[in-house]
Parts: C-alpha cells; sequence; structure tokens
C-alpha cells in the first residue's frame, strides 16, 4: 500500500479502498521524512532532519458522516507527501471508522467515542467493529505516545449533527487537578475555535482517554455542520489549516497572545441522562448547539416527569435523543470567563 500512497498522495481514498486492514509498512521521502502505514486509516510522520519536540495525533472520523476534517487532514496528507510541507514534528493521522465513512453515517453499530479509556473492553456487552476498533486506536496512541517523551498533543476533529450559536467549538477534557493551558486555548483561537467548553467529569472519549493516561494536551473540536464528502466548505477552516500547518512545521509550538476579554469560555453543569424510552425534547431538533433558556424553562420529558433548566441562561449542547438507554442525552452549560487557566 506504501507506493500507491507515495505516488497517488491520497491516503483517503486508500484508506476506503481498504477500510478493515492494511498491512504495516514503511518507507521515506526523500530522505528527509519517514512514513509509515500502522493500519487502515493510522499514517504516521517522523523528521529526519530535524529533532521533533512535540507528538501530534491529528485524529477524525470517528464518526463517519463527519467529512469536513477527514478532507482537511486529507490535504494535510497530501501536501507533506508532494513535500509541500516539510515536518519539523512527529504526527500521527488518524482516519477512526473507516466503515461508517463508506455508508456516510455517523457509525455502523455503535457510537465510537463513547467506547475509549477502556469501555471497549466492558464484558456486559457483546463485540462489535466499532469496538474492535477502539481498541487498536487506543493501541496505536499508546504505542505513539510512549515511544518518547516529547510534548504531546491531540486535536480530535469533528462536525456536530446540528448547528452551533458558536460555529467553530472545542471540548476541553476533565482535567480536575491540571487546568487547561492559555497557550492552547490561544492557539484554538487563532485557528478560529469561537468557544471553549470545560468538561466536569470523566468520559469515555477519544480526546480524553489521550489527556488522562498520556497527559497530552487534548481536545474534541467541532469544525461546523455535518456535509457529505465534496460539499464541505473548506475555505470555512483556512484558519485552522494554517495553525497545523505551522504546528506541523516549526520547530517549537505556536504561542499566539492570549487576549482574556476575547475568550468565550463555559462550564458543563450537568449532563442529561436518557433513563426511559420515551425520553423526548421539547425544543425542535434543528435548535442550535449554545441555545440558552430560562430558569425552570422545560427542556424534555421522560417517564411522566419534566426535565428543567436549573440556572438562568443555562444552554444546552449536543441534544440527541436517539441514543440509547443510560447514555447522555445532552450537557447544559453556563458561560463562566473566571474558570482558571494556566
Amino acid at each position: 500500500m506504501l507506493q500507491p500512497l507515495l505516488q497517488q498522495a491520497n491516503f483517503l481514498a486508500l484508506t476506503l479502498a481498504n477500510p478493515l486492514f492494511m498491512a504495516a509498512e514503511q518507507g521515506v521521502i526523500a530522505d528527509h521524512t519517514q512514513v509509515e502505514i500502522w493500519d487502515s486509516g493510522v499514517l504516521v510522520f517522523t523528521p529526519l532532519t530535524a529533532e521533533p519536540t512535540s507528538d501530534i495525533v491529528l485524529s477524525s472520523g470517528i464518526h463517519g458522516n463527519e467529512t469536513a476534517p477527514i478532507e482537511l487532514c486529507n490535504q494535510l496528507i497530501r501536501a507533506i507527501l508532494q513535500q509541500h510541507l516539510l515536518l519539523r514534528q512527529r504526527v500521527m493521522f488518524i482516519f477512526g471508522n473507516p466503515m461508517a465513512m463508506i455508508n456516510g453515517t455517523r457509525f455502523v453499530t455503535e457510537n465510537l467515542n463513547r467506547l475509549f479509556n477502556g469501555e471497549h473492553a466492558n464484558p456486559n456487552v457483546l463485540t462489535n467493529g466499532e469496538r474492535a476498533r477502539a481498541a487498536k486506536l487506543e493501541s496505536y496512541m499508546q504505542q505513539f505516545f510512549t515511544a518518547t517523551g516529547r510534548k504531546r498533543f491531540h486535536y480530535d476533529l469533528h462536525t456536530a449533527i446540528r448547528g452551533s450559536r458558536h460555529e467553530r467549538f472545542a471540548v476541553c477534557p476533565y482535567r480536575p487537578d491540571k487546568p487547561h493551558l492559555k497557550q492552547q486555548i490561544a492557539f484554538l483561537s487563532a485557528a478560529g475555535i469561537e468557544a471553549f467548553l470545560m468538561h466536569h467529569e470523566p468520559t469515555t472519549t477519544f480526546s480524553y482517554a489521550s489527556s488522562a493516561n498520556y497527559q497530552a494536551e487534548a481536545f474534541t473540536v467541532e469544525l461546523g455542520k455535518v456535509m457529505p464528502f465534496g460539499q464541505n466548505d473548506l475555505t470555512r477552516l483556512a484558519a485552522l489549516r494554517a495553525m497545523l500547518m505551522a504546528l506541523l512545521a516549526e520547530t517549537a509550538t505556536p504561542t499566539p497572545d492570549f487576549a482574556a476579554d476575547k475568550q468565550v469560555l463555559y462550564r458543563v453543569c450537568r449532563s442529561i441522562t436518557k433513563h426511559f424510552a420515551d425520553f423526548a425534547f421539547t425544543f425542535d431538533k434543528d435548535l442550535p448547539n449554545f441555545t440558552q433558556f430560562a430558569q425552570g424553562e422545560v427542556l424534555a420529558h421522560e417517564n411522566g416527569q419534566a426535565i428543567v433548566a436549573e440556572q438562568e441562561g443555562e444552554a444546552i449542547v449536543f441534544p440527541n435523543a436517539q441514543i440509547p438507554i443510560g447514555q447522555r442525552a445532552a450537557l447544559c452549560v453556563v458561560a463562566d470567563p473566571g474558570i482558571p487557566l494556566a
């Protein structure tokens, strides 16, 4: 598979043609960059003419229908393979769920982004393709991050099911003993990220797993709304592309100035969990993320009970009633400019 990759510079096409498996191979681009295929959708580049200071993971396609980040990452891969982007940092690209990408669906059997941090091995649930894939991706992450003592970064790139009052925003994994870095908030802000949502508890998402297990600076980054392949306006991600190229090509992490008055910060105040099959939201299915509610306003019903906004200005993010019983149906957040940052 390596020779077709070097010739065509299209890792997305190669992944879609081989969604279940690619044999491990490695080679060199013009004596300056090592390229390694680890599996279907897993590609690693290491600079040979510079000593990297960071190990960077750029993952996309964890949900197969979230195509803009996949296309963006494929552009970056092509730029490296065609020597338009000369790396100074080590990077692993991941296309998370190739079978769902082929199907044009969020997942095949189960939401892959609820299966990390060991959840894929839950003995009470039958295994499936997504659980097997989560186990592999965790092993690749471990192999990539534990090989060195360099700085670690993970940007898990997504698009949302619905629109948002902040078109591009980042979810910052729960880190009770380590505030998020102003430098990273400033970096993502310069990349076009408009708001930051600080999570309140451990989760089973990909970004939380890399943050908790490998102390990576990790974020789930939402980049607009779900669109099919070929229908994304990637010019809207030009700032992100430029910052990622700078991150990969520079000898040190780019450090834009942090401006506290320009950062929009939210704190998760609670999760709403679906406990009964009749769970239903009271608002329209197209209601944008970060829509605020008045205290006491009814958000959802289930089992004859109303679920209401507990605080004035409480906003809802990622509402989805069509999930299995026992899973999170939404996050409730409040604006909090006083969130501590390091």
